[in-house]
């Protein structure tokens, strides 16, 4: 009974004095001449610097019967630059100490590192290469085929229920081929046309 009074009181005091529950964040927001939107923050609590690049491009800019390629391409921004050999974008982060990743949903494709913040310029030269000199060449676009096709066996097809995640990740809003509801992976093109 006690704990559950203690629950009570720490709920209502969050629910009085919202100022416990949010903290300000405060940030410069500006646009450069080359339509980039910047949002800074800075926090010395640590020595380290994240660099952050969203791009308002996701699978909901796919067309319905031809998915996968935005998750294709983030893989590909990995591929190197004029200026950056195939398979050092990684290398380069990680031996100055940092960490890097990327991610794509249905709403943005976004990536990130995260270094030591002596390491600053390193970051943004690299994103900046990423932006201006990207290099796609053929063996890129092979080796990021078969690694995409990869993850979705591993995250999908080779999954219990690796289908139904499928489906239940699919937008609402469906889209309707030859008289068939279809979506994300054509999942339900390959059912007979069912009344959905």
């Amino acid at each position: 009974m006690n704990r559950k009074f203690a629950w009570t009181i720490l709920l209502s005091l969050i629910l009085i004095f919202p100022g416990f529950s949010q903290v300000k964040i405060n940030f410069t927001e500006y646009d450069l001449d080359n339509g980039l939107h910047v949002i800074l923050h800075q926090d010395k609590s640590t020595p380290i610097v994240a660099i952050t690049v969203l791009y308002h491009v996701g699978s909901k800019n796919e067309k319905p019967d031809r998915t996968g390629f935005a998750h294709f391409f983030e893989h590909l921004m990995f591929s190197g630059s004029k200026y950056i050999p195939r398979g050092d974008y990684y290398k380069m982060i990680q031996n100055a100490g940092g960490q890097l990743n990327a991610n794509t949903t249905q709403d943005r494709t976004l990536y990130y590192e995260i270094l030591p913040s002596n390491q600053l310029s390193l970051g943004l030269w690299m994103e900046s290469e990423r932006m201006l000199h990207l290099k796609i060449d053929s063996i890129s676009v092979e080796t990021q085929r078969k690694v995409v096709k990869e993850e979705r066996k591993q995250r999908f097809d080779n999954q219990p229920y690796g289908s139904v995640k499928i489906f239940l990740s699919m937008p609402t809003k469906s889209i309707h081929i030859n008289g068939c509801r279809s979506a994300l992976f054509n999942i339900l093109t390959k059912l007979p046309c069912l009344n959905l």
